[in-house]
Order: structure tokens, then C-alpha cells, then sequence
């Protein structure tokens, strides 16, 4: 099995080290992952301005490829030229993991997450995808080894099942403080539906130009629905959410065609 690997804080971040150390046996891991940071970049992608490409050793003896654009660039290049020139015409890789964010994707978080956003482009393209993310609490002690191999843990149990070529996998881990935290229980559950509580504090430059500075740590929820999960992870457990790229709203279709009358 060929995995093509990525992420949205960029090819050197400690989240797809680790990954991809805990990965290493499951199958052929193929990076191709942002040249830099593209956290909350969601779906956006590049057409006026060229995607620049360069190997790079992100491990000791690990080379992968860094591409100047968003995490959806990353999988889109790959899919539609960097793949079949590495490995031959008609190929594409068998599973895309994006990850391991430095931050949990949970909530209205999911619709602004470069890394879910790289997994949604796979499954659009037809490569089945799972989306890795972790909470974040005290950034100097998170243990990512140690949340890696929960991680792994997890991405082999969904690979038990087998994926839909359009399918989408979104798991968020716990914080991840400690190297000898147990395995967390996981739950199945779906995306928490409330905004963020969160604030832009105005500011004024030296020069008197006004600017405004987002605050807020991105996990204040307005309210938290019971089994959703916004809940799970902050409970300390692992949530695992099938998604969807199909945005067309199916409960509302036939009241649109009353009023059009089609």
C-alpha cells in the first residue's frame, strides 16, 4: 500500500514527524506536504501564482517533497502530476493521511482545517483519506510520540474497514501530556454545530494605522452538544467522525422546488 502524506503546519512540523514514524510499516509513505505553515487555509487552493517544488530531508534519511501552496495544492499537484511522475501513469496513491495537526479539528473548526481540507480534496479525487489532529493545551509538554502511536492505534482499527474510495475520516486525539498515557476510549460522534465565542482586539499601528488582532483560543464553543466532538476530546477521549464533501442540503430540496415549482 502506497500513502501519500501531508499536512497543513508544514513539511518540518513535529506533528508529521511523528506521524510518520508511527506510521512506518503500514505501508510506502510518500510526503507531499506544504513548504510552510497553512493552518486554517481550509479548501483554499492556488491558480494565480506558481506551486514551487523542492526535496527536502524532514527526517534523518527521509527525504519528502515541500510544495509552496495550501495543504488542498499539496494533494491536487500530487494526484494530477507528482504521482505518476514518481511512480508511472494510471498510479494514485491507495490511502492519504493528513496530519498530525498541532491543534484539535473539532467543530466549526472542521470547515476552516487545512489538514481535514487535504483529506476532503483525496476523497473528492477518489482516494480514500483519514484526517489526524490533537489537542492542544501546554504545546512545550505535548508527548508526540507518544500521540502518534495512539494515533496509529486508531488509523489501523478504521483500516479494518474498508474505505470507500470518497471517504473521509476525521480523528482528534486528546491532549497528549504524558508518555505513558493509556489509550483513550474512542467514540464515534458527530461535529459539534455552534460557533466560537471570539473577539478581533483593535489595535493601532505606530504609524496610526487601525488593524484588528483575532483573539480567542478557537476552542471556546458557544455551546457544546452532549455526545458531539467538541465534547469527547475535551472529556479526554478520541473522537472519530465519518465526513462529506456533498454540501447540497437534502431536507430542504423539495421546499425550493414548491417554490419554483419544478
Amino acid at each position: 500500500m502506497r500513502i501519500l502524506l501531508t499536512n497543513d503546519d508544514g513539511i518540518m512540523a513535529p506533528g508529521i514527524k511523528a506521524l510518520y514514524k508511527a506510521l512506518e510499516g503500514l505501508g510506502e509513505l510518500v510526503v507531499f506536504a506544504p513548504k510552510t505553515v497553512q493552518s486554517a487555509t481550509s479548501h483554499g487552493i492556488t491558480y494565480t501564482e506558481p506551486l514551487m517544488v523542492q526535496d527536502v530531508e524532514m527526517l534523518p534519511g527521509v527525504k519528502g517533497t515541500a510544495i509552496d501552496g495550501r495543504p488542498a495544492d499539496c494533494v491536487k499537484l500530487a494526484m494530477r502530476s507528482l504521482w505518476e511522475e514518481r511512480f508511472g501513469e494510471g498510479t494514485r496513491p491507495d490511502l492519504t493521511i493528513s496530519g498530525m495537526n498541532s491543534g484539535a479539528n473539532i467543530g466549526i473548526n472542521v470547515i476552516y482545517s487545512g489538514t481535514v481540507a487535504a483529506a476532503v480534496e483525496s476523497a473528492f479525487l477518489g482516494v480514500p483519506s483519514i484526517a489526524v489532529s490533537l489537542l492542544m493545551r501546554d504545546r512545550p509538554k505535548t508527548q508526540w510520540a507518544r500521540a502518534a502511536e495512539i494515533a496509529r492505534t486508531v488509523i489501523d482499527r478504521v483500516l479494518e474497514k474498508t474505505l470507500d474510495p470518497h471517504e473521509v475520516v476525521n480523528i482528534n486525539l486528546p491532549k497528549t501530556e504524558s508518555e505513558g498515557m493509556p489509550m483513550p476510549a474512542v467514540h464515534v460522534v458527530g461535529m459539534n454545530s455552534a460557533p466560537l465565542e471570539e473577539d478581533y482586539e483593535r489595535r493601532v499601528s505606530p504609524d496610526g494605522q487601525v488593524y484588528y488582532w483575532a483573539a480567542g483560543s478557537g476552542l471556546n464553543f458557544q455551546h457544546t452538544a452532549p455526545g458531539s466532538d467538541v465534547e469527547v476530546v475535551l472529556d479526554g477521549h478520541i473522537s472519530v467522525t465519518p465526513l462529506s464533501y456533498i454540501m447540497t442540503d437534502e431536507s430542504r430540496m423539495q421546499s425550493w422546488r414548491d417554490v419554483f415549482g419544478s
